[in-house]
């Protein structure tokens, strides 16, 4: 039988990232498209070899995917411990979380919201809360682990 440190009062899911950030992200990918138009019409792509070419398709398609989960990412916190989805999903159980803190970017609250480092043995995993809901629970979590230790 494990002893379960935290148990929320009940299930709380919403946005890994601010909509601030998400407007941030929005900007620099249409910047970056841009950019990526220019120097395709300024440069002659075709007459550069395959790694070059491989290099900026790949290079778009991370753009892409990173924009995306930008987007649709979401984070969990339940009885089972916390979730986030992105391209591959993060998952911490409750029994398995040693430490847990809150970190920052003084000044820049606004677009980048505190995340929650969660230690799991020798590993770490950083969990993005993108509204007041999460950050709430968010600093639960961080007052609990921090009075266990």
């Amino acid at each position: 039988m494990t002893v379960q440190f935290y148990q929320p009062e009940h299930a709380v899911t919403g946005p890994a990232y601010s909509r601030w950030f998400k407007y941030l992200a929005t900007t620099v990918t249409i910047a970056l498209a841009a950019y990526a138009v220019r120097i395709i019409m300024q440069f002659p792509l075709a007459n550069y070899g395959f790694g070059i070419k491989a290099l900026l398709v790949f290079s778009a398609a991370m753009l892409l995917i990173s924009y995306y989960w930008f987007l649709h990412s979401a984070t969990t916190v339940n009885q089972n411990g916390i979730t986030q989805t992105w391209l591959y999903d993060k998952q911490v159980a409750w029994a398995d979380i040693r430490s847990a803190k809150m970190i920052g970017i003084p000044y820049l609250s606004w677009i980048f919201p505190p995340r929650l480092i969660v230690r799991t043995g020798i590993a770490f995993t950083t969990f993005n809360g993108g509204n007041e809901m999460l950050l709430v629970e968010f600093a639960k979590v961080s007052l609990a682990y921090q009075m266990k230790a």
